[in-house]
């Protein structure tokens, strides 16, 4: 079985994150490299002391663990240097940007949802916006990019077409 994984046929992802976002990953690369690891590697050596490997589970389960974690690091290694900290409000704030919150409105039903544009790194279950956090290489952000409180914007989604209007537009205080 191959390493091999074809390129993303987006390109590669948007190197902009939040402050808190990049703090985030930050710590938890501290976490995986300084505390987690160690201790794996401490776990590990213990298992290999006793005995035979093969039917060893301690030892073939934090050698899988150990796999997953330097994956990760690995990971953290090489996107860390190339993220780019947006920090600053933008110059029309009015406007919808990066790092901004959403206000929509859905024009067939009326109903409103909020969502905050932020990269790729940020969105997941540890992001501190839950489901409201969308990238900002989704179809529905780049639709509302530089839009503004009043537009209309039709995208198209996985589920059809959708058409919101925006509500309001905000930034967090810098």
């Amino acid at each position: 079985m191959s390493r091999y994984r074809p390129p993303n046929p987006d390109g590669p992802a948007s190197p902009y994150i939040t402050a808190a976002g990049y703090a985030r990953l930050k710590a938890e690369y501290e976490a995986l490299y300084s505390v987690r690891r160690p201790e794996v590697v401490k776990a590990l050596a213990a298992a290999a002391a006793e005995g035979d490997r093969s039917e060893n589970a301690e030892y073939i389960y934090r050698k899988k663990e150990l796999r997953e974690i330097d994956r990760r690091v690995h990971y953290l290694q090489q996107r860390l240097p190339l993220l780019k900290v947006v920090d600053a409000r933008p110059a029309e704030p009015h406007r919808v940007f990066f790092g901004a919150t959403v206000m929509l409105a859905e024009v067939a039903s009326g109903e409103e949802r909020s969502v905050r544009i932020v990269g790729p790194d940020e969105i997941g279950p540890q992001s501190n916006d839950g489901p409201n956090a969308i990238s900002m290489d989704s179809p529905l952000a780049k639709a509302l990019m530089r839009k503004a409180q009043g537009d209309e914007v039709r995208v198209a989604l996985p589920g059809g077409e959708a058409a919101y209007e925006i509500v309001a537009v905000r930034y967090a205080a810098p």
